[in-house]
């Protein structure tokens, strides 16, 4: 498939996500800007410049989409991966800036923005999916995300989504009724082979659908997109506390790192390296981290796409596990409870052999209601949904 894609290709892709009526009053591509903070990469440049020729194709199809105005804007860096969004954004048209610190003027306030536009893209580096989750719930617009997106993702923005809609909703039915997950998994290692068994508590949760699709205002996801996900039970509840407790082998940098769960949060590392030694530190640092906040279940790795880098595409390709945020999702953790707000951060850890080769994924089970039991995954390979 292409990398590319055409005025017409752009405005088929809005109607297709979208679908957008007479009452809507418009769409936004909103961008960040690096910083002092966030300094400017090659993958960044390249989505400024595609996200201001976005908007320079979709200026000819105004028409066509029946749009009464279209809108490229771009703001400072929230610093952090779904950390809450500045105050204010800079519309404008043609080249995106380059740096922060070119911004001029005072802008407008993100409020204004979403009240004059019914729909938002958000091709950004940091994630912004938390904040727009958290915005569209007043209902007036809807948003597809797009942290970390790149040219090479275009082929999976030409996917049948009516199939991976069917499959994240079957998955969805399944996780709504289920009481807890079990994950099973084999780690290898310096430290040799060794099994792995963690539960996840999901009472108290539903499941949530992204396909890819954002017809209804109050609803935000990401773009391109296909997985069901839980945000497990974090003892919010006075005298229930959660029942996750296990451990979880997660491969980082070539290290495999074993948490102990406790309570729905990582209390302790067991392994010894120095990733290891790293976060065992950042646990007790920045205890929100430490929360368990997704049990995600991708999709598209049956669709023949490999990893391109960019968590965006990657968490969708199969199981993964994020710790950090999660009140986004529904659950309790949000940006106050971090030390800082550069500090917030909803970060997934996907579980395919191309990302983790040294993680083998066993099964996963759901639990409940009663005795009722349903293996969804074994040996890495999702069952019944095809």
């Amino acid at each position: 498939m292409s990398n590319d894609l055409s005025p017409q290709e752009l405005r088929l892709l809005v109607q297709r996500v979208f679908r957008p009526t007479a009452d809507d009053r418009g769409l936004a591509i909103i961008v960040d800007l690096p910083d002092e903070r966030v300094p400017d990469n090659p993958d960044w440049q390249a989505r400024r410049r595609l996200a201001a020729a976005w908007y320079e194709a979709l200026t000819g199809e105004l028409e066509a989409l029946g749009l009464p105005r279209l809108t490229l804007a771009w703001y400072r860096n929230a610093g952090g991966n779904n950390a809450d969004l500045p105050p204010r954004c800079h519309p404008g048209g043609g080249a995106v800036p380059d740096h922060a610190d070119q911004l001029t003027g005072e802008g407008i306030a993100f409020a204004e923005l979403f009240a004059d536009h019914t729909m938002v893209l958000a091709p950004t580096e940091l994630s912004a999916t938390a904040p727009l989750k958290v915005a569209v719930r007043e209902g007036g617009f809807r948003a597809a995300t797009m942290p970390g997106f790149l040219a090479s993702m275009v082929p999976a923005l030409k996917l049948d989504y009516e199939e991976i809609n069917r499959r994240v909703n079957l998955l969805k039915e399944w996780l709504d009724p289920a009481e807890s997950a079990v994950c099973r998994f084999t780690a290898t290692g310096a430290g040799g082979k060794s099994d792995h068994e963690l539960l996840l508590d999901l009472r108290h949760r539903t499941g949530h659908a992204s396909g890819g699709l954002f017809p209804d205002n109050g609803v935000a996801g990401n773009l391109p997109s296909g997985e069901a996900y839980v945000v497990p039970y974090e003892g919010e509840h006075e005298g229930d506390a959660s029942r996750s407790a296990g451990t979880l082998p997660v491969e980082i940098d070539g290290e495999v790192v074993v948490y102990r769960i406790e309570g729905n949060r990582a209390v302790e590392v067991l392994s010894a390296g120095p990733v290891s030694t790293a976060e065992a530190a950042r646990i007790v640092d920045e205890p929100a981290y430490a929360n368990l906040s997704e049990l995600g279940l991708g999709v598209l790795g049956d669709f023949g796409l490999a990893p391109t880098g960019s968590i965006l595409l990657d968490e969708k390709l199969g199981l993964h596990i994020a710790f950090g945020r999660s009140d986004h999702f529904g659950g309790t953790v949000g940006p106050e409870d971090f030390s800082d707000p550069d500090a917030v951060i909803h970060l997934d850890r996907v579980y395919i052999p191309a990302m983790q080769p040294q993680v083998n994924v066993n099964e996963v089970v759901l639990l409940g209601p009663g005795d009722a039991q349903r293996a969804i995954i074994r040996n890495n390979v999702f069952e019944e949904i095809r």
